[in-house]
């Protein structure tokens, strides 16, 4: 018999991150294997009208960082939607006004909770120069997914910290990759040319939102200093959007910036580039990592966060000090200047990435809520297996 998952979130397609890209994967899960979902998300301006599984909330940007759009709580529509579709359980994605609404749903319907910690807030805390209001965000966040049967984040690390702030239900969830399409089959040489001009020069990428808490300062040192001494021999790209995109064009002039992509554009760029350089050490997972790594690409990343769980050190890329350009600038001259030393970083990072593919946590997902539907919501949160 099939289930009926209720989804909610703060942030979804079309917009492209880690919580959206999540979110997406379980609705087309639970789609391929016939069961019923209803999802709550922000309504965009760019998006074609919902489906007849959404509940679009109206939004508005978030001023800081217009790409990031705010709803109000809708206590009442997510209620009458989520009563007409008659969940068995609510997965809330997000710690925003949207998640706020599933999360009360829940509750008053006695209804199990899952949730999931997909951001490291309290550490964005101090990326945005208020760090006293970590331990604040820490209480709201404990607060938030107490009541939760199962709390979803996708590393062992931060699965760790949360149970040192007394997170009792926190599993590893949702850091598999789809190996079919991130795939070095996509290489294309057009997109080759067309981003570098010159066959022999080696293309060196970065994906990701263009925000402080990504570490961007040192990719722009790193990748000043291996432009002086690569010239010609590398081209330097930028996939991604956000509130440092304009910094990024002002102080790297010769990198080619290409903004949002799309899933399937992105995986081509992916297999078509040669490296990826990703110097964050706020990441609780670092999706980007494996999805340039099952396109076949080494990785260069800060040795932080999951980041650390993903990359192998000298097996599948480089692991380097996250404040340090010198040593990412070394790490790409070197891999640039040794092709042999980098195809085979790439094969290693191909194998590795297949072991992380998304097929068993998906099931594994399905049993998870099979088992909490089947159980109900307890008078006391007891934790799944």
């Amino acid at each position: 018999m099939g289930m009926r998952i209720g989804l909610v979130t703060d942030t979804y397609v079309p917009q492209v991150n880690g919580v959206s890209t999540i979110v997406r994967r379980i609705v087309d899960v639970l789609g391929e294997s016939g069961h019923d979902f209803a999802v709550i998300a922000p309504r965009y301006p760019e998006a074609e009208g919902p489906t007849a599984h959404e509940l679009r909330v109206p939004s508005l940007p978030f001023p800081p960082y217009p790409a990031i759009r705010l709803s109000l709580p809708s206590f009442g529509p997510a209620a009458r939607f989520l009563d007409a579709f008659r969940p068995d359980l609510v997965h809330v994605h997000t710690e925003g006004p949207l998640g706020l609404a599933g999360r009360r749903y829940a509750l008053r319907r006695s209804l199990p909770l899952v949730t999931s910690f997909h951001t490291d807030f309290p550490r964005y805390a101090r990326h945005y120069g208020v760090p006293a209001l970590a331990p604040l965000v820490w209480r709201w966040l404990a607060w938030f997914h107490g009541s939760a049967r199962l709390t979803h984040t996708p590393g062992d690390a931060i699965r760790d910290e949360l149970e040192r702030h007394g997170f009792k239900c926190a599993r590893v969830w949702g850091r598999g990759v789809d190996s079919r399409q991130f795939h070095p089959a996509r290489r294309d040489a057009g997109w080759r040319r067309w981003l570098a001009g010159a066959d022999d020069s080696a293309i060196v990428l970065h994906v990701g939102r263009l925000a402080p808490e990504k570490n961007l300062g040192i990719l722009i040192a790193a990748w000043r200093l291996a432009r002086e001494r690569l010239g010609q021999r590398a081209t330097f790209v930028i996939a991604g959007e956000g509130p440092l995109a304009a910094r990024l064009v002002a102080e790297l002039p010769f990198v080619r910036q290409l903004g949002f992509l799309p899933r399937a554009s992105l995986a081509t760029l992916y297999a078509s580039c040669d490296l990826c350089v990703l110097p964050s050490h706020t990441e609780t997972c670092g999706l980007v990592a494996l999805e340039a790594m099952a396109s076949g690409l080494p990785v260069i990343a800060a040795d932080a966060g999951g980041l650390r769980e993903s990359v192998r050190h000298e097996a599948t890329g480089l692991l380097l000090a996250p404040h340090d350009p010198h040593a990412f600038a070394d790490g790409i001259e070197a891999l640039v200047l040794d092709p042999a030393r980098r195809f085979a970083l790439a094969a290693a990072a191909r194998e590795w990435a297949l072991e992380r593919d998304s097929a068993r946590e998906d099931a594994q997902l399905l049993s998870q809520y099979a088992d909490l539907a089947r159980r109900g919501a307890p008078q006391v949160t007891a934790c799944a297996a």
